[in-house]
């Protein structure tokens, strides 16, 4: 018998209290959750985890959500991990910055499942 292991998803956000509720929301949902609070951790942990797939908020602080997309695009290891956005500013949409989806804030649990499931399934 096989048993697969859940997707792993690095989730960036730097309010804890929107950071706890969007992993619940990806926890419940079955997926794996490891979280970082700014974009600098965010480089750090996706060099380390090898997430199958990020979501990232696009205002954070020591690096924002657009440079870390950046220099995430920028790194062999990094390059191909799907990225979901996560911004209260619906104009940001707009910007072409490297992700794979978007998602405006807040959002309806299953708008970001969705997304992220989305993301995971393209090949």
């Amino acid at each position: 018998m096989t048993t697969s292991v859940a997707p792993l998803v690095l989730l960036v956000e730097d309010y804890d209290d929107a950071r706890e509720m969007y992993a619940a929301y990806l926890r419940l949902d079955g997926l794996r959750v490891e979280e970082a609070a700014d974009g600098a951790e965010a480089l750090r942990a996706a060099a380390a985890l090898a997430p199958d797939a990020i979501v990232m908020d696009l205002s954070l602080p020591v690096l924002d959500g657009f440079e870390t997309i950046a220099r995430l695009r920028g790194e062999p290891a990094t390059r191909a991990i799907p990225i979901v956005a996560l911004s209260g500013f619906p104009a940001a949409r707009e910007r072409d910055a490297g992700w794979n989806a978007f998602v405006e804030k807040p959002c309806r649990p299953e708008e970001l499942t969705g997304a992220v499931r989305s993301v995971l399934s393209r090949p």
